[in-house]
């Protein structure tokens, strides 16, 4: 019999080779030397089948629910929280939504190849609890040499969720000023106004304007002779804005009507005359090289002298 053969509680592959041999003698030896190894390795061809079938269930999860939320097919309030703006690029949702993705399926890997991997062993009688104590003290170690990195990834991971910036933005992060042509969790790349690539540790990363989240603003000063008229030089700025907001291939990318300020500076030498347009994010800087040139025509037909500015 195999209880008498195979100990008091036989294992299914000791049990397996009794009922096939039906000898007292080839099972003591498999259950001598074989047993163990054998069982171990049961146990470990399950528990990772198991865990290879249940890490593709929950990859294909995570992938359907970062895909629908890139694509805007969310509904109710997670729909509304990821496009509240209607500017907001598919770009940049997609690149986030990828990002987060592959995050939560690494995860989602360590967690269940983890858990698989402690069944096996303390199936196999190992115990744990040296190993845990091991496990912790290593990953200590580790974090304390890499916490660099572990900020960089922590500081990306919240970046991504709190929409802070993203593909095609303008933005300026103290030591380096461009925009974003790519964003990961470590690393953030630039391209400034020279055409060099700046490569910024999101860690790093303690303070950061964005220029084009869902508005700009073009905003000119300009300087005026201070013997002008000052409501004739203010008539003149507002005709020129108000027939660039006009024009066919300017509206659209103008969200508001344009404001005249008026006098923001005052010296001997100019009077600095402010002008405001709101407009669509990262179009600020070519709606106030337009407007400029526009009200520049309408200076020189009116026979306004400009200013010099200190």
């Amino acid at each position: 019999m195999p209880d008498d053969v195979c100990d008091a509680k036989p294992s299914v592959a000791c049990r397996t080779v009794w009922n096939v041999s039906h000898n007292d003698e080839v099972t003591r030896f498999f259950h001598t030397w074989l047993d163990g190894i054998v069982t171990a390795l049961i146990w470990a061809v399950l528990a990772f089948g198991v865990a290879l079938a249940v890490r593709h269930f929950a990859h294909k999860v995570i992938t359907r629910i970062t895909g629908r939320m890139a694509n805007g097919a969310v509904p109710g309030r997670f729909r509304e929280r990821l496009e509240g703006s209607q500017l907001l690029a598919h770009e940049r949702r997609r690149q986030r939504m990828e990002t987060l993705g592959s995050v939560l399926r690494s995860i989602a890997s360590v967690v269940i190849f983890g858990t698989a991997l402690f069944t096996v062993l303390g199936e196999m009688g190992l115990n744990l609890t040296p190993v845990l104590a091991s496990a912790t003290v290593v990953g200590a170690a580790v974090g304390f040499g890499a916490q660099n990195t572990i900020k960089d990834l922590l500081a990306g991971l919240f970046m991504l969720l709190e929409d802070q910036y993203g593909v095609g933005d303008v933005v300026d992060t103290g030591t380096a000023k461009g925009t974003v042509e790519s964003v990961s969790l470590r690393i953030t790349r630039l391209r400034d106004v020279n055409g060099v690539v700046w490569y910024v540790r999101n860690g790093e990363i303690t303070r950061l304007g964005n220029e084009s989240q869902n508005w700009g603003r073009a905003l000119l000063d300009l300087p005026v002779a201070p013997d002008q008229d000052i409501d004739e030089v203010r008539d003149l700025i507002q005709k020129a804005a108000d027939e660039l907001v006009a024009d066919k291939d300017w509206k659209t990318f103008i969200l508001e009507d344009p404001s005249v300020w008026g006098v923001q500076a005052l010296t001997n030498d100019a009077m600095v005359i402010r002008v405001t347009i709101k407009t669509a994010p990262n179009r600020q800087a070519e709606v106030a090289r337009e407007l400029r040139v526009r009200v520049k025509k309408s200076f020189d037909e009116a026979g306004i002298a400009l200013g010099t500015l200190a």
